[in-house]
């Protein structure tokens, strides 16, 4: 049984876990989200700054949980893309630093695909075929997986615009609530109504992309009605405003997530990403899972935010699979779309552009204190 190493550095949290056989042993986590606040979003030389600082100790971190040693790594996977450029430079050269040190192969994968993997972790492996609903600050996506490690990645449908963790960050900077948004603004929902306000359901017309997403014209609904209360003289209702908005957000969620699992005949829905985390959310989409006949599975929340476990547990998948790494070709990718677990080497200047990814790992290994 391999040990993976994962290491994660694609926003503001650097992230390290080690997974066996689909089994967390120990994980380490730090963040840089204070940093950002004054800013009212993540800085990406801030927040690269702040893994060079963070990535060795939460490596030590996670072997400490463990209770393992280093030397007992047997491969590292790294977040190659998507991300922020100078986070991610700052992961996969840390990443190629452990595996040319312990002399183990070097995966590089995809930051979504590592948020599917990370529910192995918890509720074992997934069904043949599912319908992935993945939602955080930069991606709102449906998703037909199959075998995570070696099937290709079908996307149903994307944001066109706004993510929808990303319009709960802008919707707390015109509530003057804190980043990051998602927190700030439900914590501010707990005391509204949901129904005050008749926010758009965005994307759910007739002639609408079925499976597509759209959050910025929410946002500016929600502008909109600030503006109008300031204008009018009325102090703004934040709680109702941030309960309607979030319950705008869930509706289209909950909506077009039942209706790729209806249309596909997927009996299975996994919910991943930072938004999974939001209580509202986690409970309106159970209770239409479980109307529908639908198994709906969702990581714990402090699995559904950035991590190294996730990466780690892609690492897993792909290691036990028999997939070759790419090796120190690995590099990069900020904006690699998601085709798959593993994020394709660029071709060098002059070569095909299907480049294939090596198939076969170093075996060796150094014994280090």
């Amino acid at each position: 049984m391999s040990l993976v190493l994962g290491i994660e550095t694609s926003c503001d949290e650097t992230g390290a876990g080690l997974v066996r056989d689909g089994t967390l042993l120990g994980e380490g986590l730090a963040s840089s989200a204070d940093e950002h606040a004054r800013f009212g979003g993540v800085v990406p030389e801030v927040a690269a700054r702040a893994h060079v600082s963070a990535v060795v100790p939460t490596v030590r971190a996670a072997v400490a949980a463990a209770g393992v040693s280093l030397s007992d790594v047997d491969a590292v996977a790294v977040t190659a893309g998507p991300g922020l450029s100078p986070a991610l430079h700052v992961g996969v050269a840390a990443a190629k630093a452990y595996a040319t040190a312990l002399d183990v192969p070097l995966y590089g994968v995809h930051h979504l695909a590592g948020h599917a993997a990370v529910d192995v972790l918890e509720h074992g492996p997934l069904p043949a075929r599912c319908i992935c609903l993945i939602v955080s600050g930069g991606h709102t996506s449906l998703l037909s997986l199959g075998d995570l490690a070696r099937d290709p990645v079908e996307h149903l449908g994307d944001t066109v615009d706004d993510a929808a963790g990303e319009a709960f960050d802008k919707v707390a900077r015109l509530l003057g609530l804190p980043y990051p948004g998602g927190p700030s603004v439900s914590a501010a929902a707990l005391d509204g109504d949901p129904a005050a306000v008749a926010f758009p359901r965005p994307m759910t017309g007739p002639r609408d992309a079925a499976f597509g997403f759209s959050f910025s014209g929410l946002k500016t609904a929600v502008a909109r009605h600030v503006e109008a209360a300031q204008d009018a003289g009325r102090p703004v209702p934040v709680p109702d405003v941030a309960a309607s908005f979030q319950m705008a957000v869930v509706d289209v969620l909950v909506r077009k997530a039942l209706r790729a699992c209806a249309e596909r005949g997927a009996d299975t829905l996994l919910m991943v990403g930072g938004v999974a985390a939001n209580r509202v959310l986690r409970a309106e989409m159970e209770r239409a899972c479980a109307a529908a006949g639908i198994t709906l599975r969702v990581p714990a929340p402090r699995l559904c935010t950035d991590n190294g476990a996730m990466i780690a547990a892609l690492g897993d998948l792909l290691v036990r699979s028999g997939i070759g790494p790419a090796g120190l070709a690995t590099t990069a990718v900020p904006t690699v779309p998601l085709t798959g677990a593993s994020v394709p080497v660029p071709p060098a200047e002059g070569e095909a552009a299907a480049h294939p990814l090596p198939t076969t790992a170093t075996a060796g290994r150094i014994i280090a204190s």
